[in-house]
């Protein structure tokens, strides 16, 4: 999509991200459900939130759901589990401004580093790792479920002292 289209298409201005809550959950999953082969489950969400991990919605003005993401702080680190913008809104720099706000998140409570696994196939979110500060820093061989068996997992670590937001 071109820069001209994207803002054509952008989403109204944003509110700031919000806590999520079980009433975001129907709206979360059917994003889920777009965004991917093998969803997250309304369970996974469930159990994420009662274990008290970090869970986070993106609305535009008018409250549409835009994306959203949940981390889960281990120690001084932050693993970030999910992190999903809207298909139709995708490439517009939504993922970009949640990955401000969970550094903003991890720093606020004295993490040093975020990590995450994406798929080996994942091309495009590797790319806005990558262009965000990640670098690969392992390989977990067989991570996630695919089509034809099970697909690599490459292990991302943002070192929160080299990025600033």
């Amino acid at each position: 999509m071109s820069a001209q289209a994207r803002e054509l298409f952008a989403p109204a201005p944003l509110q700031p991200l919000q806590p999520l809550r079980a009433l975001d959950l129907d709206e979360v999953m059917a994003i889920e459900i777009q965004a991917y082969s093998h969803p997250w489950t309304r369970g996974n969400f469930i159990d994420s939130m009662a274990a008290g991990y970090a869970g986070f919605v993106l609305r535009d003005a008018q409250a549409r759901l835009c994306g959203y993401f949940m981390a889960m702080q281990v120690i001084d680190e932050m693993h970030l589990l999910n992190i999903t913008v809207a298909p139709d809104l995708q490439g517009l720099g939504l993922a970009r401004r949640m990955l401000d706000a969970l550094a903003v998140l991890a720093r606020a409570r004295g993490c040093h580093q975020v990590w995450l696994e994406v798929r080996e196939s994942n091309a495009r979110a590797r790319r806005l790792y990558e262009c965000y500060g990640f670098a690969q820093s392992g390989l977990r061989r067989g991570y996630y479920p695919a089509a034809d068996g099970r697909e690599n997992a490459l292990l991302m670590t943002l070192r929160l002292t080299e990025h600033e937001t």
